[in-house]
């Protein structure tokens, strides 16, 4: 489903090169459920990215779903990351003028969902992360797992098939931090593929694939079982 070819990613600090990612070969299958750790500055973040299609790799190759989408356009990129990717931060991004409803509602009004389906999605999405309540709560009145439901509610609003979680308890307490992961952990039940990036061992041991980065390079991938 993923799979990364010989992928760098260059940055220019200054008059110097910097070298976020090097060489980097990743294969991940449908329904995998895969954390990436390592310290900071290892390149976790900026993988991510690339994985999102929020950045282009210097070289190398991207494919996803069989299909090279490296060199595809602006638009095409954001089109495929509608469509396919869904996005979990550890600052939630929810817009703060907005109610939760109406956050969970704004990728389907961006990608032409008909209202009425829009509406449906969005009550059934309320009902499924226990937020039926909070429908019309702004961020500010909601607690930070309320906050974190109502993103991964919108971060699934469009069925991807793919969903990259950065940091996802890095804002919340640890009884609510294991809730939250135990509601991205049915997505991967429903065969969503889940990417979680974490500096937490304990978040990290959960996923079923352990991806360890130092340097831009992976430098070791281990998978466990059960």
């Amino acid at each position: 489903m993923i799979r990364l070819e010989n992928v760098s990613r260059i940055f220019a600090v200054g008059d110097q090169q910097v070298a976020a990612l090097r060489e980097v070969n990743l294969s991940i299958a449908a329904g995998d459920y895969v954390s990436i750790m390592g310290p900071s500055g290892s390149g976790k973040s900026t993988l991510l990215n690339l994985l999102g299609l929020l950045d282009r790799p210097s070289s190398g190759v991207y494919r996803l779903d069989g299909g090279n989408v490296t060199d595809l356009s602006d638009e095409q990129q954001a089109r495929v990351r509608s469509e396919k990717i869904g996005f979990v931060f550890q600052a939630f991004h929810l817009v703060p003028r907005l109610s939760a409803a109406m956050n969970i509602e704004l990728p389907l009004i961006l990608a032409g969902i008909p209202a009425t389906e829009r509406k449906d999605r969005v009550r059934q999405l309320l009902e499924n992360y226990g937020l039926a309540d909070r429908a019309d709560h702004r961020p500010e009145q909601l607690s930070g797992g309320q906050r974190q439901r109502v993103a991964i509610a919108r971060a699934t609003s469009m069925h991807p098939t793919v969903l990259l979680a950065d940091e996802p308890t890095g804002n919340l307490d640890q009884t609510t931090g294991k809730e939250v992961m135990n509601l991205l952990e049915q997505l991967v039940a429903r065969q969503v593929t889940l990417i979680v990036v974490t500096h937490d061992p304990a978040i990290g041991g959960r996923a079923t694939r352990q991806v360890r980065m130092v340097d831009g390079q992976i430098v070791s991938d281990a998978r466990q079982n059960g």
